[in-house]
This record gives structure tokens, sequence and C-alpha cells, in this order.
């Protein structure tokens, strides 16, 4: 026990005043403070415990929500690599973790498929511009009304078939970025490489080399963190104080620093837990960030003109708030008397709370407050 309590809970008299006028019988079985209690001290033991007082102010305070959410990335900015067909994964150097940039060769893949593909094609290309003479010819006859109809629909029918198949072909080469130039040469790739779509991170390395991997495998994940947001869940009850443009600071678990961000979308569906997401822009970008990240956060949803008092002249007992009004008395003494209150909400130091007309013009304890609570306690438990 302090010096403070020895003084004034062991070795001075303190009388307290029960406003509701019950017997020292009645006082002993209450379990909870009672409200507007009193108690009195000398002017030396309230210079000894440093006590000090002053007036209830206005101050604006931003009234704050707690939310908790993640970072986490748009959908375009978290790439699942898939291999457009079959083959086997000849060589990789991803590792998690590895950053990699747009256009980076990510894997070299080889199947006999993607030869048979470039082979077709330039067995089809070849008989197109066959095919292509031969309608142009008949098309020629046909004006001179030389051949009949027939033969040159069947011209017709022939060409538009293989060159439907030629552009068919070249684009499911083109997805696995076969070099047509080269292939139309004739130099056929047996190999084929896959490229990073984005500039990221790698988060998920999935198969080895040598394996072979199916179109539907995903073979790696790449993320960007660029654009992290955070993601909020937001209760049903407060969904109406949130406003697109909003202040947000959050932190992130095991970290100190604040971060700050804004409110740039609210969703519309309230999930089984009967929160609804809302989706907020950081205000500074920081790329050792990563999506999953678990945060807390405040959203300022609205400001307002209220009485404050310093955070230590408001003390919380039972689940109830405290504030103690003093009192001149004597030359000798001075009278603390408690008296309960309504906290509306914190910031920088300070406590907004209800009106209250006997607090309006009062003296009130703004350092010490809770040495006046527990002496009170103390004194019940006796």
């Amino acid at each position: 026990m302090s010096h403070f309590y020895k003084v004034v809970i062991l070795s001075l008299i303190v009388t307290i005043y029960g406003c509701s006028g019950q017997s020292s019988s009645q006082q002993e079985g209450d379990e909870k403070l009672n409200s507007e209690q009193a108690l009195t001290l000398s002017k030396a033991q309230i210079k000894q415990a440093g006590i000090t007082w002053g007036v209830l102010t206005k101050r604006t305070i931003n009234h704050k929500i707690k939310v908790n959410g993640l970072l986490d990335v748009p959908p375009q900015n978290l790439i699942s690599i898939t291999s457009p067909y079959g083959g086997n994964l000849i060589e990789t150097k991803l590792l998690q973790g590895l950053h990699v940039h747009k256009g980076d060769v990510i894997a070299t893949m080889e199947h006999p498929d993607y030869i048979q593909l470039q082979q077709d094609y330039l067995e089809n290309k070849g008989q197109l511009d066959f095919v292509k003479e031969e309608f142009e010819r008949q098309k020629e006859l046909m004006k001179e009304e030389v051949n009949s109809k027939k033969t040159f629909q069947k011209a017709k029918a022939d060409y538009e078939i293989i060159r439907a198949r030629v552009n068919g072909l070249k684009a499911k080469l083109e997805l696995i970025h076969v070099n047509m130039n080269q292939l139309e040469q004739g130099h056929i790739q047996k190999s084929i490489y896959l490229y990073s779509p984005i500039n990221g991170y790698v988060t998920k390395v999935n198969v080895s080399v040598g394996s072979f991997v199916s179109s539907n495998t995903v073979l790696f994940e790449i993320v960007d963190t660029e654009h992290l947001h955070a993601e909020v869940n937001v209760f049903e009850k407060d969904v109406s104080s949130i406003q697109v443009g909003q202040d947000v600071t959050f932190s992130l678990a095991n970290e100190t620093r604040i971060r700050h961000a804004k409110v740039y979308l609210i969703g519309r569906e309230i999930n089984k837990d009967r929160t609804i997401r809302v989706h907020c822009h950081l205000n500074e970008e920081d790329r050792n960030l990563l999506p999953g990240m678990y945060l807390t956060a405040f959203i300022e949803v609205k400001s307002a003109v209220v009485n404050a008092l310093p955070n230590e002249a408001v003390v919380e007992y039972d689940g109830k708030a405290y504030v103690f009004i003093a009192d001149s008395g004597t030359n000798n003494q001075m009278s603390f008397k408690q008296v309960e209150v309504k906290v509306t909400g914190k910031e920088s130091g300070f406590t907004s709370i209800e009106d209250n007309e006997v607090l309006n013009g009062a003296t009130l304890v703004f350092k010490g407050a809770y040495q006046l609570l527990s002496a009170l306690l103390k004194e019940e438990e006796e």
C-alpha cells in the first residue's frame, strides 16, 4: 500500500457520508459503492496526496467505433498461375517470398502435345494455302459460268474449314506463348514458358520440378501488395453511422504503430454474425505488409462538442463511472463527494460525459480521484 493510503486510511480520520441516510448496519451489508458518498480530508492530506481540481469544460471529441478485420488485396492483385495445357514442369526458380516482375519467366514446361499442336498448325497452314488458291480459282470460273455452283460451294467450304482450323490452332499456341514468327519459318519449340502476369511476391509454390501438372492445377500464387486494403467487420447496429470518406486508424497484431486509412466502400450484405464488411483504403502503401494480417481499427464516425474531463478525473468501479466534487469546507478540511456519471467517449487524454446539472460550475477533482475511490472502498471493507 502506498504512503498516501496509509496516511488517508490507516493513520488519519476519514469520515464517509452516505447520501441515502442508511443505518450503519445497512451500510455494512451493501456490497456496491453507494452513489454520492463523500469523505473529508485535511489540507495537509490533500497536499501530501497531490490532489488537484478544476471545472468541467467543453471540448470537441470524435466518436469512434472499434472494429476488427484483416488486410486483403483486390482480386486482380492475387494471381493463381496455371498452365493452359497439362505438361511436365522442367524448370522453375520460384520460392515463397521471392519478388518477381511482370513478364519474368517463372516456369519451363515440356510435353509431346505442345509439339503436336505446332505440327498440326504447320500442316493445316500449308493446306490452307492450297484450298485458298482452289477457292479463288473456282470463284473466277463461277463468274464465267464455266463450273457448277456445287463445285464452287465445295471449294468455299473446304477453304473456310481449314481457315477456321488454322485460326483455332494459332489461338491455342498463343495461349502457351509459342513464337509464331519462328514457327511459321519451320522452327518447332520443344519447351514452352510461363510468365508472371504482374509484379508481386510469390506466396505459394505447389509443384516440384519433374512433376506432371494438369491444366487445372495451380502451380504458383503471386500477390501484388502495392494496393493492400483493410477489410473490417462493422456490427449491424453501427452501420448507419458509417460513411464513405471517414477516417480510420488501425494497428496490426503485435504492432504499436498507428496506421491510417479511409472508408472506401460499404458492403450491402449482412454476414451470419450480423456484421457488414467495410472496405478501407490505406493512406500510405507498405510493401512489407501481407494479405491476411489481422488488425484492430477505429472508425471516426462523428465529432461533437461535449462535456470533458481529463481521463484521471473519471474512475470506474463495478461497471460504473464516478467523479469527485470538491467542497471548500473549513480552513483546515475539504470535503469530496463522489458522483456517478455516464461516459460517452474518450480521446486524446480526455473523457466525455453526459450532461449533469450537479457538475455544472462545480469544483471537480482532476488528479487523485482514484486514490479517493480507493479510500472509500477501503473504509467500506472495514
